[in-house]
């Protein structure tokens, strides 16, 4: 029997390290987006939202505080774990992989936050996520991606930049290797070598009205930061897509 192969995502998101090389994200820019965003869809109170690789679930707390019902899912088992101290009436997770439909005909909003996308290899992977977000979702439900503007991180990647966090010294390579923005993260703790990557496609608007058209799904509206500016693909940090079910 072949050994199953192990994505990167399977053990870095589930690392320790991960949260600590990232534990300094900005919660107060996450906040102020999801403010933005809720007034902008005038989405009413106890709408039902699904959280598409929620992480520890720092996204999915904020939305469960502003009375929606919000489920969050994610592929690693600690994380899940961890978002479970939070769950409430309004508040619950599950560890769930985002290629796979997650209650059918369900969800006014499903969200995918913070390039939380084009993890996979094989593209038939990132039409099932989108056509499984899409199945989550009721007729005129909407998917809201924030991704990468990708275009301007190709151009402006800094190879290489070094992190000290907790005593420890994070070395991160980045480079694009067959469309992906690929990174090599090396580091000691406690006389040990650690090393792990991670990798994004570098995906277009265009390559997402691709995705959205195969899945039965229509883009409404686009920005290019959470201050909802219009996109700019030379300037813009940001590529965030509304997108409609038919």
């Amino acid at each position: 029997m072949r050994n199953k192969k192990i994505h990167w995502f399977e053990n870095w998101f589930d690392s320790p390290y991960y949260h600590l090389l990232y534990q300094n994200r900005d919660t107060d820019e996450a906040h102020h987006f999801i403010s933005n965003l809720t007034a902008h869809l005038q989405l009413k109170p106890n709408a039902k939202l699904l959280d598409l690789a929620c992480g520890k679930g720092r996204h999915s707390i904020y939305f469960s505080k502003n009375n929606f019902i919000t489920t969050g899912i994610d592929l690693s088992a600690q994380s899940i774990r961890y978002a479970e101290q939070f769950e409430n009436e309004f508040l619950s997770f599950f560890i769930h992989d985002m290629r796979k439909p997650f209650r059918i005909n369900y969800f006014d909003v499903v969200m995918n936050l913070f390039t939380s996308f084009g993890y996979f290899e094989n593209e038939k992977d990132n039409f099932r996520t989108l056509q499984a977000a899409a199945m989550s979702l009721k007729p005129g439900g909407l998917l809201i991606i924030d991704f990468m503007n990708a275009e301007k991180a190709v151009k402006e990647i800094q190879a290489y930049e070094e992190k000290k966090v907790c005593d420890i010294v994070f070395h991160i390579q980045k480079k694009i290797v067959n469309q992906f923005l690929v990174k090599e993260i090396n580091f000691t703790d406690n006389d040990e070598e650690f090393y792990f990557t991670e990798s994004v496609k570098t995906l277009n608007l265009k390559n997402f009205e691709n995705y959205f058209t195969a899945c039965g799904l229509v883009l409404k509206e686009h920005f290019g930061s959470y201050d909802l500016c219009p996109f700019d693909q030379d300037k813009s940090e940001r590529l965030i897509l509304i997108a409609q079910k038919k």
